[in-house]
């Protein structure tokens, strides 16, 4: 559904908002169920997919798994603002396990409070977002507003790869998660803008923290990190965005080592004749005080057509020192490595709220010399699974 309903946080089209108070562009579009009730306007958004995961090479193993989200939304005019509440839940620790699932290169968090998480994407919390925001209309192109989540998303990076269509369909997370979106779970945000016209200029206070172990409960919120986040979406397809956000103690392992993270994104979507086309680019760097500077980057792209079919891709490039266990003789080591993923999905089914759909996804991984006598010489990975999303 392509809303021209105004957005929560100022006066532009809400098809601009994505996770937290990120932008997208204003032509993509918002699926779910939306309904009018008295002043409210609601919207109901979510999927499940039921995945058989087999990663290959040296370090892979295989999982069949559940990757689920479902998001509600309210939002009220007010006499010179708008109110909103978002709440969104996931059954990740039930259906995924506290061991996550395999993904070759994949770093962060924990599973148990003792091991780092290697080569596994750790679930979600049973609670994604509970939170409001406000918005005060100054004239007609100029907004003020706040937005609090216990927990929510601070003003850093991108729309999370679940919520941007070109990587919602992507039944993994990208290897440059904690590069770039890892954020998105926090307990405790507080963030302050201002919207004018196709700008948006914001400063989050948060907590710095990743989501521990326990994953049905909240976290104690914390105010001890800062972020900063420019948006710009100068014609309805495009999207831009760049952000620096400092991370006190981000890893539960680590606690006296501190971030400072950069983004920096560009977002183009186009639709035509009912079908729809995202590219997402996107940088981020880590500084870990003490520690490395690491640089990622990720591309990808997904298109839907004739409401059936629907190509995705992403390709990334990362410096990692996460790969081994301390302890280990690699273990610090600074490593470049590679991941190239592409997938297709047949939609079998559309119900009037509902639709289902088959899917497949075939990645490689690559990565330095260095690295055969662990992970092999360029492992494969496949992916089968049923995707079933609310619309």
């Amino acid at each position: 559904m392509h809303m021209s309903i105004g957005g929560t946080l100022g006066s532009y089209p809400m098809t601009r908002e994505s996770s937290g108070t990120s932008w997208q562009p204003d032509s993509a579009q918002h699926q779910g169920i939306h309904l009018m009730k008295d002043d409210w306007m609601l919207m109901l958004h979510g999927f499940a997919q039921i995945v058989y995961d087999d990663q290959g090479g040296k370090r892979g193993a295989s999982k069949g798994y559940s990757a689920n989200m479902f998001r509600f939304m309210g939002t009220r005019d007010l006499r010179r603002g708008t109110f909103a509440f978002r709440a969104m839940v996931s059954a990740d620790p039930l259906t995924i396990g506290r061991n996550g699932y395999p993904l070759l290169l994949q770093t962060g968090e924990t599973a148990d409070g003792r091991t780092p998480l290697i080569d596994r994407q750790h679930p979600h919390d049973l609670f994604m977002e509970m939170a409001v925001s406000y918005s005060h209309s100054v004239n007609e192109s100029t907004s003020v507003f706040a937005y609090f989540g216990l927990p929510g998303e601070p003003a850093l990076g991108p729309p999370v790869y679940m919520h941007r269509f070109s990587g919602e369909e992507i039944p993994t997370a990208p290897i440059t998660h904690h590069w770039l979106d890892s954020t998105h779970i926090s307990f405790g945000v507080a963030t302050v803008g201002v919207t004018r016209h196709a700008v948006k200029l914001e400063a989050s206070l948060y907590n710095g923290r990743e989501p521990d172990q326990y994953r049905y409960n909240f976290d104690p919120p914390r105010f001890d990190s800062y972020a900063l986040r420019a948006s710009y979406n100068p014609a309805p397809n495009w999207a831009f965005q760049a952000s620096f956000g400092r991370l006190r103690s981000p890893e539960q392992l680590e606690p006296k080592v501190n971030q400072e993270r950069a983004t920096v994104s560009a977002t183009y979507n186009r639709n035509w004749n009912g079908n729809q086309w995202q590219t997402m680019l996107a940088w981020g760097r880590n500084v870990n005080k003490p520690g490395h500077a690491l640089n990622g980057v990720l591309l990808e792209s997904t298109v839907a057509l004739n409401d059936k079919h629907t190509l995705f891709g992403r390709l990334e490039r990362v410096r990692k020192d996460e790969l081994f266990l301390p302890g280990q003789p690699l273990a610090g080591t600074v490593f470049e490595v590679g991941e190239g993923s592409l997938g297709y999905i047949y939609d079998f089914y559309h119900g009037s709220h509902l639709k289902a759909g088959l899917g497949a996804m075939g990645s490689a991984d690559v990565g330095p010399r260095s690295l055969k006598s662990a992970y092999g010489s360029t492992p494969l990975s496949a992916l089968l699974f049923l995707r079933l999303k609310v619309e």
